[in-house]
Formats: structure tokens, C-alpha cells, sequence
């Protein structure tokens, strides 16, 4: 805890130091952490309110999975299928390298091109 919270957070410690305060000062103090307050009361109740509709989507949707007969593994299945990325075929190859013609050009065709081959010469 930093010293201002427990300065804050203690009577006694924030009576010693707002001592040399008017009580003017002291009223805008509060007014400001007043205010602060307040604003951390619908903070936190905005979080609140978007856990609580998170949830309720949860609640909706494992409702309409056990409606239709699936399980979390059975919808899991289906998203990680369609995560998967597709190996592009190979449209170049020189010896035992093989390359697409996307990325970074593979180090022994770089030197077959740059020895004055073509890549017309190794598509395949």
C-alpha cells in the first residue's frame, strides 16, 4: 500500500496531515472524493451488469446445446476443424525443396534464380 492510501485510509494519519487546511479546502476534498466515488459505484455496477449478461449468454446458449442434443467436446470439434488452416500446395520445386510461391523464397531456390534459372523452369 502505497504511504497516500494509508494516509487516506487511516483517521488519525490523514487528520496530521490535512492540519494546515481550511476548512474550505477540506469540504472540496470531500466534494472531489465524493464525486470520485460515485463514479466508481457505476463503474463498478457497469461491470457488474456486462458479467451478469455475459453470463445470461451462457446460460442461453448452453440452454439451446442441450435442447439440440450436443455437448461442449461436439461444438469444440467443429470450431477447431474449421481453425485449421490448409496446406497450400506446392507450385515450385527444385530437387527435394518444394515452395508455394507465398513467403519468404527458400534458400536453394533464391540461388537457382539468382544463378539465371526461371521459375518456369521448376513449376510443377
Amino acid at each position: 500500500m502505497s504511504d497516500f492510501l494509508k494516509i487516506l485510509t487511516r483517521k488519525n494519519s490523514l487528520r496530521k496531515n490535512i492540519q494546515e487546511l481550511s476548512s474550505e479546502d477540506i469540504q472540496k476534498v470531500i466534494s472531489n472524493l465524493s464525486e470520485i466515488h460515485l463514479e466508481k459505484e457505476k463503474e463498478e455496477q457497469a461491470l457488474e451488469e456486462a458479467a451478469q449478461a455475459k453470463q445470461d449468454k451462457i446460460d442461453e446458449i448452453a440452454k439451446m446445446m442441450k435442447e439440440a442434443g450436443l455437448n461442449f467436446d461436439d461444438v469444440m470439434g467443429a470450431v477447431a476443424e474449421v481453425k485449421q488452416k490448409k496446406k497450400v500446395e506446392a507450385k515450385y520445386r527444385l530437387d527435394t525443396v518444394e515452395w508455394s510461391g507465398r513467403g519468404r523464397t527458400p534458400v536453394a531456390i533464391k540461388a537457382y534464380l539468382e544463378a539465371g534459372g526461371s521459375l518456369a523452369d521448376i513449376e510443377i
